[in-house]
């Protein structure tokens, strides 16, 4: 077996890469007598086709996605069926796979794991909410691998696993390729990207790949200002990164690539929709009414978002014959800061709470939030070469990671004002909430998974994975708002099994059936201590006891039935799979009333039960059509009580798994057609619903939900509003045409054709009396892209 030879890919008819492509993707736009390239995964950490790998997975490549209009992580999920995404802009995100999902996880919950794990290429990259907004230039492509995938990748990978995958250097020649968009929002700012690749051989036996991309996010919020003025397009922004890896092959059978990755993200505002604001809303009678809705938030300053994004990764794979060898080693670095106008929060306190004056709690109140994150992760394994009855891959892990959380609220001029000291051990004057939670977390991990191919029709595969991990930090927080608690330690451990069995049945050359069962796992962690200043003795009763001293670990044990067939003699394909996920000790994120805190609580049995759909056809030689749909139902199978018995903050049986739809789909059709010699013209639409959900699982209960306001700020005509808590579905509608030639393209593109105003999901603060609104998706977008290739 040669390694330095490209294997990623390999040459099949335009029928074969129907069967390849998942439904809700697109098909890769060509001549109906052209090869192409089929995608080859590596969700078993060895090659395979698609449609050979026995349990649900997802595929896009580069093409599809361009062709789809999907430019982001959130446009994917709407193209996949069971993966969802809860957008807070650009960085910060939150991805579920098959309804899975505990609950939006927030800035200030750094203790708190993913429950989907994220990988460019081998190298982990998941931070909870964080879920990197990487560019999806020059990718390969992109998996997603439903169902708990622990065995092979361990803790973060709960509910499932998402890979991007890119392009590697290739020995075998020079390759080039530009890209340019132009766009406008409507109603909104201009957008742009200018992106570009190149590879380059050299010495016979190496080759460099840089990857260089910028990206002008396109403003479409407005920020109404205390004096009444607007700031236009607050939530603009920009992002710029670069991707360097160079394959060097000394021998036939040693492959070694160095890579870095460096990504900058700076957003000047965020994509957040005010309904209500305590300090501007159309009910005062204190200060001039202030209508918000529409694309507008008020804001007293302006808020930023960065996100710098480090990565050093060393990849080597030896042949040693009927074995190969591989070592991934990792570095991450990862600053982010997310600066916010905490004003109505704060004021919610100050003037509503605690009844100061205006010149109080109108004082700018602005929300600090820093996160640095070092990690290192080293895996090693061996594989067999896939000949014979039995393949096998072997292996260890180890991971170190140091993340450090920092909060201040800095109220500038707050202590002067009304001569409360608020200098603490910690805290600086005027800092009325200050926290510092420095994390260390090891893992070391031990798998293996093995196939065995009891008959020519019958595959057998079994694998298991062992971690352990510890978990230690310190807490400090201080300020009039905080439960002082000066470098207290905390500690955190568990050692997991995660086993997974998969049996595949060949029922004739064009059907397999699948089943397995499998097991996720999350590790649990520590709970911040409640605001107990801010708390009501009952809240501080109730919410201390459910918090107190930890959160336990989550596990998944997950059973799933499959089909993929061939249909029409290879103009087709179909996939269906449903599953069973019964979830144990699901770590649900809880308001706890009056403290403004917020707690993660184990819930003792949840479950998902549903389906995955996904089919595919090419009418002739220019059409072709895919279409995905997904069903989830996910919900408590228990409750949480207070003393009294009754259910906590929408902790009910049978109340559903909050940001994910029981239903959503999505449907393409692509036409391609050949106008001259060596020029085609190509349409694209695709139709993407996405059901009904809700931000919080306590959002189903009074919902919609009567809030009383504040009588001395923020009320006026109204004593209390009624708020829906619902957020509702949606679609989006994209079509994009072009012409292309051999090595060029030009496209035209209109997203969001319908102009949706999504309610991605809903923000809120001070349980909705201090504000109350929803994150929002950009309207309609129109642009054009070239794209040149050498």
């Amino acid at each position: 077996m040669h390694i330095g030879k490209t294997r990623l890919t390999a040459h099949v008819s335009l029928l074969a890469l129907v069967m390849a492509l998942p439904a809700g993707a697109a098909f890769a736009q060509t001549t109906a007598s052209a090869e192409v390239e089929e995608l080859v995964v590596t969700a078993r950490k060895r090659d395979e086709a698609l449609i050979d790998v026995p349990f649900s997975v997802a595929a896009q490549s580069e093409a599809v996605m361009r062709a789809r209009g999907v430019t982001n992580i959130e446009d994917l999920s709407r193209t996949v069926a069971g993966f969802t995404v809860q957008n807070l802009g650009p960085g910060q995100s939150q991805v579920a796979i098959r309804g899975i999902s505990a609950g939006q996880i927030v800035r200030d919950q750094p203790g708190v794991k993913e429950q989907v794990g994220v990988y460019l290429d081998e190298s982990v990259i998941s931070l909870s909410l964080f879920t990197p907004d990487l560019d999806l230039f020059d990718l390969n492509r992109v998996e997603v691998l439903r169902g708990p995938q622990g065995t092979l990748f361990g803790s973060g990978s709960l509910s499932g696993t998402l890979r991007y995958i890119t392009n590697q250097p290739d020995v075998g020649g020079f390759s080039s390729t530009v890209e340019a968009t132009a766009s406008k929002v409507q109603g909104g700012d201009v957008g742009g990207e200018l992106k570009g690749a190149v590879n380059i051989p050299f010495g016979g036996n190496a080759a460099l790949r840089v990857v260089g991309y910028a990206t002008k996010y396109a403003g479409f919020i407005d920020a109404v200002q205390p004096d009444g003025s607007i700031d236009d397009n607050v939530n603009d922004g920009t992002r710029w990164g670069v991707r360097a890896a160079l394959r060097f092959e000394p021998s036939d059978n040693l492959a070694i690539t160095p890579r870095v990755l460096y990504q900058s993200i700076e957003v000047d505002g965020f994509n957040r929709v005010d309904i209500y604001n305590v300090l501007a809303n159309e009910f005062t009678t204190t200060r001039p009414p202030v209508r918000l809705g529409g694309t507008k938030q008020f804001t007293q300053f302006g808020e930023k978002f960065e996100d710098d994004f480090f990565l050093a990764d060393l990849n080597v794979e030896y042949d040693l014959g009927d074995l190969t060898f591989t070592s991934i080693s990792s570095f991450t670095d990862r600053d982010v800061l997310v600066y916010r106008d905490a004003t109505a929060l704060t004021g919610s306190i100050t003037g509503g709470s605690l009844g100061l004056p205006p010149a109080v709690y109108n004082l700018d109140a602005p929300l600090i939030d820093t996160t640095d994150v070092k990690s290192f992760t080293q895996e090693v394994r061996l594989a067999s070469d896939n000949d014979g009855p039995l393949s096998w891959v072997a292996g260890a892990f180890y991971s170190h990671i140091d993340r450090d959380y920092a909060q201040d609220l800095q109220v500038a001029g707050f202590e002067a004002l009304t001569g409360i000291p608020t200098a603490g051990p910690a805290a600086p004057r005027d800092s009325l909430y200050y926290s510092t939670v420095p994390y260390k977390q090891k893992q070391i991990a031990i798998f293996g998974e093995a196939t065995y191919s009891v008959t020519e029709r019958l595959d057998v595969t079994a694998g298991l994975r062992w971690s352990d991990y510890k978990e230690t930090r310190e807490l400090t927080f201080d300020g009039i708002f905080a439960e002082r608690t000066i470098g207290v330690p905390g500690k955190t451990k568990a050692d997991a099994w995660a086993p997974r069995v998969i049996v595949a049945y060949e029922v004739n050359d064009d059907v397999t059936l699948n089943a397995q069962a499998s097991k996720g796992f999350r590790l649990g962690g520590i709970n911040d201590p409640l605001n107990r200043p801010l708390c009501t003795p009952a809240d501080f009763a109730t919410f201390n006891a459910l918090s107190e001293p930890s959160f336990g670990n989550e596990t998944v044990w997950n059973y799933e039935a499959g089909m993929k067939a061939r249909l029409g003699g290879g103009a087709g394909s179909l996939t269906l799979a449903g599953f069973y996920a019964d979830i144990e000790n699901l770590q649900a994120t809880i308001d706890a009333g009056s403290c403004s805190s917020r707690v993660i609580v184990n819930v003792p049995k949840a479950k998902s039960v549903g389906f995955d759909a996904e089919i595919a056809w090419r009418f002739g030689d220019n059409f072709d059509v895919a279409a995905s749909a997904s069903y989830n139902d996910a919900k408590l199978t228990s409750s949480v009580t207070d003393a009294a018995g009754q259910p906590i903050q929408g902790l009910r049986d049978g109340n559903r798994l909050p940001t994910v739809p029981k239903f959503q789909a999505s449907f393409s059709v692509g036409y391609t057609r050949e106008i001259s010699p060596g020029l085609d013209a190509f349409a694209n639409l695709t139709a993407q619903h996405v059901g009904k959900r809700y931000t919080q699982i306590s959002d189903q209960e009074a919902n919609p939900r009567t809030v009383p306001l504040f009588p001395n700020i923020g009320a006026g005509t109204a004593s209390a509003l009624i708020f829906p808590l619902e957020l509702p579905s949606y679609e989006i509608v994209n079509l994009r045409l072009g012409v292309r030639g051999e090595d060029w393209e030009a496209a035209a593109f209109v997203n969001n054709l319908g102009d949706e105003r999504a309610w991605l999901s809903v923000d809120r603060e001070r349980g909705l009396r201090a504000r109350y609104g929803f994150q929002t998706n950009a309207p309609r977008t129109y642009g054009v892209t070239v794209r040149k290739s050498y």
